[in-house]
């Protein structure tokens, strides 16, 4: 029988050939996985739509084909109440002049915000720390989770803990992670794997996310953009510092999270966001003569 067939196969052996093989490619780069191979494969299946898909929803699709399974027997639950009650904003309309005096006040107090890497010893009343906190925790979040725990430090053993593992990791970074290009685009801000300000500084202010929680009948509270409300509340503690009169460092020590969570006896569902030293700069205290962009450079108007 094949050899009835083989003079066309012959004939068009390369023609086949190529079908095959675009068969093939399509099928490995066109075609979408099964939910079972990516599961198998531990990746994520990357669709258009997940431009503007938060990684906290990325276990939303179970648990709401879970719920609908469910929605037979019992009524899904929002986290918040049904019948929340909603409330007339009050606001006070300022003037033109009194919006540009504010806004430009502003701008003066967090234009002098810089980095410092060397603190005074000097303490800083709690209720300070307290009230920046506080603030922090105004920011707005998805769904209103408030998915955020700040751990604010001064115990002198428990900083002195933290920094041994801070600069553990912190000298693999430098020597073996980061890379000859990262560690040269540091070297101007004389930066290293030391960090004795960890534990000279009165306190240390921890930031975890919460990637979820747990609601009050144990089902799971899912923190929609816990990645983004997280940042925003940052970018607030850091400006209250500012406002408050004190001053900070931004550190984000690489690979340190599961040993100061432990360390912490923080629970498996907060990661470490942010570590901020904050304090009274040390009178002998250097920055960087760093400029920032002039707003022309980051600001595009359309009228």
């Amino acid at each position: 029988m094949f050899a009835e067939y083989a003079p066309f196969t012959t004939k068009y052996f390369y023609h086949i050939l190529v079908i095959v093989v675009s068969f093939i490619l399509f099928k490995k780069f066109f075609e979408r996985p099964s939910a079972e191979e990516t599961a198998q494969s531990g990746t994520y299946a990357f669709t258009a739509s997940d431009e503007s898909t938060d990684p906290s929803e990325s276990n939303v699709a179970a648990d709401n084909s879970t719920s609908q399974m469910d929605k037979t027997s019992c009524e899904v639950e929002p986290a918040l109440s049904r019948d929340l009650k909603h409330i007339p904003y009050h606001y006070v309309r300022k003037s033109e002049k009194e919006l540009l005096a504010h806004a430009s006040e502003f701008y003066r107090i967090v234009a002098a915000r810089r980095t410092l890497r060397f603190f005074s010893t000097d303490p800083v009343p709690r209720e300070v720390i307290r009230e920046i906190i506080r603030a922090a925790g105004t920011a707005p979040s998805g769904a209103h989770t408030e998915p955020w725990t700040f751990v604010a430090i001064s115990n002198p053993t428990t900083k002195l803990k933290i920094r041994k593992i801070v600069e553990q990791e912190e000298e693999i970074n430098y020597k073996k992670r980061m890379g000859i290009k990262w560690t040269t685009d540091l070297s101007p801000l004389r930066t290293n794997w030391i960090k004795e300000y960890l534990t000279t500084v009165p306190y240390l202010i921890l930031v975890f996310k919460q990637t979820y929680s747990t609601l009050p009948n144990g089902q799971k509270k899912i923190h929609y953009y816990h990645e983004m409300s997280v940042s925003i509340a940052c970018g607030i503690l850091i400006t209250a510092i500012q406002y408050a009169g004190l001053v900070t460092l931004t550190s984000t020590p690489m690979n340190c999270g599961p040993a100061i969570r432990s360390l912490l006896g923080r629970p498996a569902n907060e990661k470490l966001v942010l570590l901020l030293p904050v304090g009274y700069p040390a009178k002998d205290a250097t920055i960087p003569d760093l400029q920032r962009k002039d707003l022309s450079e980051i600001l595009v108007e359309i009228d």
